[in-house]
């Protein structure tokens, strides 16, 4: 028996482009002293990162996959094969790499290898939606002498930056001083470059305020002013935003603002001509605002959710979705004369004849530190397997 344990160092979250580093270990668990204690041995074992695509069949309509896959290991056979047994389709793969071949471990003996590898820029990121799926994982695969292959599979979570995957280095290492005291990669220093690099764009995309100031109206009149001071988001931000009902003509009893997303499919893949976006609500505030002259909200972007994307199948957009319940005539107000000594209780009428309408507001939302979005991540940093 040997025990596999993958461990991602740094946490299952990563932006593309950067440097996804594994540690592998292999250990033969029964001690010296044992009485069934004995060596244990490995022909082979390859790792390789994979991106699985599925597609619901009622809302997606795709060509044929000429890719032949089988499902059924044979007992000799040698292939590694990543995605075997996986839904979907297999949209994205990095070359396989051999971590060893002819491992012998003895009894409480264990051995580490270091997988490192540099997640494609170009692919989609990680999402799960109503209508297609994108899963990364990277699949360890090792084999006995005459068994069948397997499988351990460590899922992790993809953030796609747009602007990274145009942007130039500047080749300046030959003449930048250096410390010869202290050894680091250049695939690691050109990583921890990528990630500084990310968090400026992001920095800079999102610090950005200036004003946005919307009327709020109905075919009868002005019901107020909607403020807020941007539209550029990371994920884990709140957005927030003030409501202006003093200068309003027509009364607003209720107002709701819900943070959503919008998935629709590109025409060509349609199950349907003209089928329905698929909506998700991330968050939602809903207040009671009659007689109220000013109002806000704040909705959390969920650290778990996934930024905007365009991909050739499918296209997430976010917005705020707006709906306001307003008053089909006068709503009243409560008078009490100066000599009335007694205490008054207003009360509401009972039926009022109301009109609703809503408005949709496009925010852009982008990814975060993926250091940040790993705390809240639902994959683990450990898997392991027995074989």
């Amino acid at each position: 028996m040997i025990e596999v344990l993958a461990k991602l160092g740094r946490g299952p979250v990563f932006l593309a482009g950067e440097v996804l580093e594994c540690v592998i270990t292999f250990t033969n668990p029964l001690s010296a002293s044992s009485t069934s204690a004995s060596s244990e041995m490995l022909a082979w074992a390859s790792a390789q990162i994979h991106c699985q695509f599925h597609a619901s069949e009622n809302r997606v309509a795709l060509p044929p996959s000429d890719d032949s896959k089988h499902d059924v290991q044979a007992e000799n056979e040698t292939v590694f094969v990543p995605n075997r047994g996986e839904r979907g389709q297999c949209i994205l793969s990095t070359p396989p790499k051999i971590l060893f071949c002819d491992l012998r471990l003895d009894p409480g003996e264990s051995k580490s290898y270091s997988y490192c590898e540099t997640l494609p820029i170009d692919g989609p990121p990680s999402f799960r939606g109503q209508s297609v799926k994108y899963v990364y994982k990277l699949t360890i695969g090792c084999q006995r002498v005459n068994s069948p292959i397997k499988l351990l599979r460590v899922p992790f979570r993809v953030l796609v930056l747009h602007g990274l995957k145009d942007y130039q280095f500047p080749q300046d290492e030959a003449v930048a001083p250096s410390n010869p005291f202290l050894e680091e990669e250049e695939g690691l220093k050109k990583d921890s470059r990528l990630a500084d690099l990310a968090t400026e764009l992001l920095m800079v995309a999102t610090s950005r305020r200036s004003l946005h100031l919307y009327n709020i109206s109905n075919t009868r009149g002005k019901v107020g002013s909607f403020c807020i001071f941007k539209t550029v988001y990371k994920i884990g931000e709140d957005v927030i935003g003030t409501f202006n009902f003093s200068e309003g003509d027509i009364p607003c009893l209720q107002f709701s603002v819900s943070l959503q997303t919008e998935e629709s499919i590109q025409e060509e893949f349609q199950r349907r001509r003209g089928q329905p976006i698929s909506f998700s609500t991330h968050a939602r505030h809903q207040e009671a605002c009659l007689h109220t002259a000013q109002s806000s909200f704040s909705l959390p972007i969920p650290l778990s959710s996934t930024p905007g994307f365009t991909t050739n199948i499918v296209s997430l957009k976010w917005r705020l979705h707006f709906e306001f319940v307003t008053s089909g005539e006068s709503a009243g107000t409560c008078l009490v004369r100066g000599s009335q000594s007694e205490a008054v209780t207003w009360t509401g009428v009972e039926q009022m004849e109301v009109d609703t309408f809503s408005w949709d507001l496009p925010i852009k939302v982008l990814p975060t530190n993926p250091i940040l979005a790993s705390y809240v991540s639902q994959f683990s940093s450990t898997n392991s397997i027995t074989i």
